[in-house]
């Protein structure tokens, strides 16, 4: 072997091992098109949402009542059908709803609702579904026999169907509470949230099952390696061994999985503020703008297609995201770069 093909070989040994996974990862990932695209869009709703104030044309809740169903004269070439009906005003770009509130504004304002759902639903999953899973499938036998008979009898029930039942019973029971008592201190919260209180709640009751059953279906393929045994072998603790050897190993399919969920917790909230337990009036959600603009389809179209627009691409860009990742973190391309 001569000098120069030792020294190449020690280079490229040298490489391996200063790329890691994370690294190795994210090259996959901005190769993406797609993954980039949906990364783009959800960084430029992260902006809108923390610049509404800024971005938003006029105050979302601000009522101007001779101003009701009012259209911009462009939009009269995209919906030829509102021509009977029009009110021309281009004081409003994309329109006016029925009470005279700029369209425009409020969906600017509304994605902070979708994005705060899309925050608090997996950390709630990640945090309860976790440890949850961790515990079951480290501990195994009888733990786990239990713990997961317990997530089968929360799967029993419809998430949809049991987060509207949350919704109504605590939209229903909390109106008239006492201060200073727990249902008093909940209802206050959810008023200062805007309504998303019960929701948080509702989401987060619901979410965990999933991530508890791939924490634990990972924990079980992991446990008995070698660098685990390892561990064991030299002394380290249970928590030592979850944390720094376990968690790291999993935290990859983890993130995927909760990406690619968010477009659910997004859609709970639509359809719950859709049907009337959403956010309270007048804090904007592209669900209840939907709702409001349904019931004048056809008359004035743009009051349901633009939240419903909004609300796809959101969609779309978290669906794409989420598979970039998938494949970005897929142990199975560890170490290669295309």
């Amino acid at each position: 072997m001569t000098a120069q093909s030792t020294t190449a070989g020690v280079t490229a040994l040298r490489v391996r091992k200063e790329t890691n996974l994370w690294v190795d990862a994210f090259g996959r990932l901005i190769r993406n098109r797609a993954a980039v695209v949906g990364g783009l869009i959800v960084i430029c709703l992260i902006l809108t949402a923390i610049f509404a104030p800024l971005l938003a044309p006029r105050d979302y809740a601000s009522q101007v009542l001779e101003d009701n169903n009012k259209l911009p004269s462009w939009m009269l070439l995209i919906f030829p059908s509102t021509k009977p009906y029009a009110q021309i005003s281009n004081d409003y770009p994309i329109g006016a709803d029925y009470v005279g509130r700029d369209m425009l504004s409020r969906i600017i304002y509304g994605t902070r609702v979708s994005l705060s759902v899309a925050l608090m639903g997996p950390l709630i999953s990640l945090l309860v579904g976790l440890v949850f899973g961790t515990i079951s499938g480290y501990f195994g036998k009888g733990v786990d026999n239990v713990m997961m008979r317990f997530v089968d009898i929360m799967y029993a029930f419809p998430t949809l169907l049991l987060i509207i039942l949350l919704m109504a019973f605590f939209r229903s029971t909390t109106q008239a509470a006492v201060t200073g008592t727990l249902r008093g201190t909940m209802t206050a919260i959810d008023a200062k949230l805007g309504g998303m209180f019960f929701i948080y709640i509702g989401i987060g009751l619901t979410a965990w099952m999933g991530m508890a059953r791939l924490a634990r279906g990972q924990i079980l393929s992991l446990k008995e390696k070698e660098f685990i045994e390892a561990a064991r072998t030299i002394g380290a603790s249970d928590m030592r061994i979850m944390v720094r050897h376990i968690l790291p190993n999993i935290i990859g399919p983890l993130i995927v999985a909760e990406t690619l969920a968010i477009p659910t917790y997004i859609t709970f909230e639509a359809f719950l503020s859709f049907i009337g337990l959403g956010v309270n009036p007048p804090t904007p959600s592209w669900g209840s703008m939907i709702s409001d603009g349904s019931a004048a389809l056809r008359t004035y179209p743009n009051q349901a297609v633009f939240p419903a627009l909004a609300l796809a691409i959101t969609m779309f860009a978290f669906n794409f995201l989420g598979d970039g990742l998938r494949d970005a973190l897929d142990p199975r391309m560890r170490g290669t770069m295309k």
